[in-house]
């Protein structure tokens, strides 16, 4: 059943993950040659600030899916209940916060920053980008910490689909035909309240159990604030570049790191799909305490979810820079291909992954408070790494911050997992990393040689199938030679799953 749970989440969230792509590379592109570097970065950067500010919402999300697990399984609905109005509760006083933060960045921000653009036009841009994440905390917000709960994540992906079909339309057409930036970004507001009215109307139609007329139950949520740190080092990873970037150098930089992140942001969605729901699978292992079912499924993933890796990232690697060239092409006010941004980009998406699979065990657990520490200090090398690194080597300084810290936090997670939660042996975990460096190394050797030029986006695809069966192969055949009982074990599982299904 959970096999069963985790495919359908897994199908619609890769739906969800190629529109994101298709769709982000469709609006970066209008954007640069519609608006040009400068508003890009500019849109890039008030965006990423605006993630900070949504930091108020202080780890609310995952304190109350963890919350939710128990409750759920037993069939407690009063106590889903009591558990969902104080969630509700939270969100509205945290919608209130986030108001007035916006508001203050609207005062300031405008003086971080030098564009040709009107004090005012700066402030309007970012209130009306501001209403949009207002939007999810007073009405999306509880729906989709009971959707999450109940392990129905493809229900937020086809509402999320619809959203960015929807939004993306919205801007090509009016990018079209040129519209001011901010009347394009108030109009595309539209896509935000179909998004919420389609999971108002899902949750009212198959949770007849729910009810906000309950006492509210707050003491459930008491490890908000632990599972605050998690989200702060989400948000740092993903936007600790942008911000120093836009303090220390200027907005072009920040459009280029805009183009290359859109690229490497598409293949952590498209990895995303293979743990969607898992978090809530392995919870519930972890609250039955099934340690030898744990033990189990939890090899047969990290060893699926490393093979995964090691062929997306030697696929990468080796694409990335004709990829770049042929996007940007005709992009004339700044500069794009830089290989060395472009090898960076690749060790950070690669050292960001491999933690993928104890990270998840931690959020299954509900172990915040008991990795704070780790956080905290993965968060200040980030920051401290980036900001020295940037005055020496620009966006290059930034990324290697960013690589360090994500190396810290790799091993801290390798040796803490197998303490605390799966009680395996860190060499097991430990040689899988070092194979996905094999398997990289080996796929990119001979690229050393014969260079990919293409000239158009579809020679670059057809190159791109080429490559991808060549590195398919590379990580199949290293993988079964040197993991051979894991290897079988995940051909059962998946093949008994078919069978099942065709019955």
């Amino acid at each position: 059943m959970r096999t069963k749970v985790f495919l359908k989440n897994s199908i619609f969230t890769a739906l969800l993950q190629v529109v994101t792509l298709l769709t982000g590379f469709i609006i970066t592109r209008l954007m640069l040659t519609v608006y040009g570097s400068e508003i890009n970065g500019l849109v890039t950067s008030i965006t990423q600030f605006l993630v900070y500010i949504s930091l108020v919402e202080a780890g609310l999300a995952g304190a109350a899916v963890y919350a939710l697990y128990k409750p759920l399984a037993e069939k407690n609905y009063n106590e889903v209940n009591s558990i969902l109005k104080a969630t509700k509760n939270f969100y509205f006083q945290i919608g209130n916060y986030y108001i007035i933060l916006v508001l203050a960045l609207a005062f300031i921000y405008p003086f971080i920053v030098k564009i040709d653009l009107l004090y005012i036009e700066v402030v309007i841009l970012i209130l009306v980008l501001g209403f949009s994440e207002a939007i999810n905390f007073f009405l999306i917000a509880k729906y989709r910490v009971l959707l999450t709960a109940t392990q129905k994540l493809y229900i937020l992906s086809n509402a999320n689909i619809c959203y960015i079909v929807v939004n993306t339309s919205v801007i090509a057409l009016l990018a079209y035909f040129k519209v001011d930036i901010i009347i394009l970004k108030v109009v595309a507001l539209i896509a935000v309240f179909l998004r919420s009215g389609i999971l108002y109307i899902y949750v009212k139609k198959n949770f007849k159990f729910v009810n906000y007329n309950v006492i509210p139950n707050v003491d459930a949520l008491s490890n908000r604030w632990d599972a605050l740190y998690l989200q702060v080092l989400g948000s740092i990873h993903n936007g600790a570049p942008i911000v120093v970037a836009t303090i220390f150098s200027s907005l072009k930089l920040v459009s280029v790191y805009s183009v290359y992140n859109m690229v490497f942001a598409g293949v952590s969605g498209i990895l995303s799909i293979f743990i969607s729901g898992l978090s809530s699978s392995f919870g519930d292992i972890i609250a039955k305490k099934e340690q030898k079912t744990l033990q189990k499924a939890y090899q047969e993933f990290e060893f699926s979810y490393y093979m995964i890796i090691s062929w997306a990232y030697s696929c990468v690697i080796i694409l990335i820079m004709p990829f770049i060239e042929i996007y940007t092409n005709g992009i004339n006010d700044t500069e794009y291909y830089y290989p060395m941004i472009g090898f960076l980009f690749t060790l950070n998406g690669l050292l960001y992954n491999l933690k993928t699979p104890q990270g998840m065990l931690v959020i299954s657990a509900g172990m915040f408070k008991e990795t704070r520490l780790q956080t905290t200090i993965q968060g200040l090398i980030a920051i401290i790494a980036s900001v020295s690194f940037v005055q020496l080597w620009g966006l290059e300084g930034i990324l290697i911050g960013m690589c360090l810290s994500n190396l810290y936090r790799t091993i801290d997670l390798l040796l803490f997992i197998p303490r605390n939660l799966t009680k395996l042996k860190v060499s097991i975990s430990l040689f899988r990393m070092i194979r996905i460096f094999i398997v990289i190394a080996i796929c990119y050797s001979p690229f050393l040689i014969f260079n990919i030029e293409p000239i158009n986006i579809f020679e670059w695809l057809i190159i791109a199938i080429i490559v991808g069966i060549y590195c398919f192969f590379v990580t199949i055949i290293i993988n079964y030679i040197l993991d051979r009982n894991t290897f079988h074990n995940v051909i059962t599982r998946i093949l008994g799953l078919i069978k099942k299904k065709n019955k």
